[in-house]
């Protein structure tokens, strides 16, 4: 089978496709035949050597988000051959997702709705995960809540507006101009152009924001929490200097981490089959470009996601 690794930190030039034997499945595994691969922001960090604990030195190969078609089920009772699968196997442990042929442990999988293409369903369950277990688990929003996206036009937040739609709060998201269009079609009910009105001097009574952003909005975030209000980041989990802050002001804190839950990843499925989800892909690559699909990550401002085809 081909891989795509990497002997050194650095660009993307660095990504190479490599022959490799594939991959022997344990008991309660499953061997993945991969259809499309999603793309996270994070793989470019880990790439460049910034996120350097996560998967130590190279060689390494990077990537958690697939969808195929279960080759070989090994002793598990959850899948057989030929069933339609996706999800976000091991992480945060290496996965080895850039190929051709993934081993994964099956509780970290769930049948493709038919629904969802497989370019579709690679693209979800990152961004899925981290807005479900942001919004769900650790925001508990409810029906009625405010809840503020930062970012509403990327891959966590375009998601994130949705789910948070489906739990029946009031959606307020910042994003630039430029996408505000696309951010209210996936259900926003307010659209903040961060770029020409500041959220913090607008914006008040706020139950939950959801930070994919990072930098001084988590921290100006608390001026428009209502007393008990809740912060939950996907990006700045470990400042323990705003958690200290955000506690004397007798607010919430708290920080993803997102794991390849099952339960979680079920309730996407109900949502996608309902209808109430969708997950936009920006652009899709072959196996063969994935150095122009990094240059693409690396540039940024994406609107939802890109994805990896094989």
């Amino acid at each position: 089978m081909r891989v795509i690794t990497q002997q050194r930190l650095g660009g993307p030039e660095v990504l190479t496709i490599v022959d490799a034997p594939e991959p022997q499945p344990l008991p309660t595994e499953v061997l993945v035949r991969v259809k499309a691969i999603g793309l996270n922001p994070l793989e470019a960090l880990v790439r460049a050597g910034e996120f350097p604990p996560l998967l130590g030195r190279p060689p390494f190969v990077l990537g958690w988000d697939i969808s195929g078609v279960v080759e070989e089920g090994s002793l598990t009772y959850r899948f057989r051959p030929g069933d339609e699968v996706f999800g976000m196997p091991l992480f945060p442990r290496a996965a080895s997702a850039y190929a051709e042929v993934v081993s994964a442990p099956a509780l970290h999988l769930v049948r493709k709705p038919a629904s969802l293409s497989h370019v579709e369903a690679a693209a979800l369950p990152v961004v899925g995960l981290t807005a479900w277990q942001g919004l769900v688990d650790l925001g508990g929003v409810r029906e009625g809540d405010r809840v503020l996206v930062h970012g509403g036009g990327g891959g966590v937040g375009h998601v994130a507006v949705q789910i948070a739609k489906a739990l029946g709060a009031h959606v307020i998201a910042t994003a630039s101009g430029s996408k505000r269009t696309f951010v209210e079609g996936f259900g926003a009910d307010e659209v903040i152009d961060y770029t020409e009105v500041d959220f913090a001097e607008t914006v008040r009574d706020i139950d939950v924001v959801l930070d994919t952003i990072g930098g001084d909005t988590v921290e100006r975030s608390l001026e428009v929490l209502r007393p008990g209000g809740h912060l939950v980041t996907a990006v700045a989990e470990g400042d323990t200097e705003l958690v200290a802050k955000y506690e004397a002001a007798g607010m919430r804190f708290s920080g993803i981490a997102v794991d390849p839950d099952p339960v979680a990843l079920r309730g996407l499925v109900e949502l996608v089959e309902q209808g109430r989800l969708r997950v936009h892909v920006q652009e899709t690559f072959p196996f063969e470009r994935v150095a122009d699909a990094h240059r693409m990550l690396d540039g940024g401002h994406l609107q939802g996601k890109l994805v990896l085809t094989i």
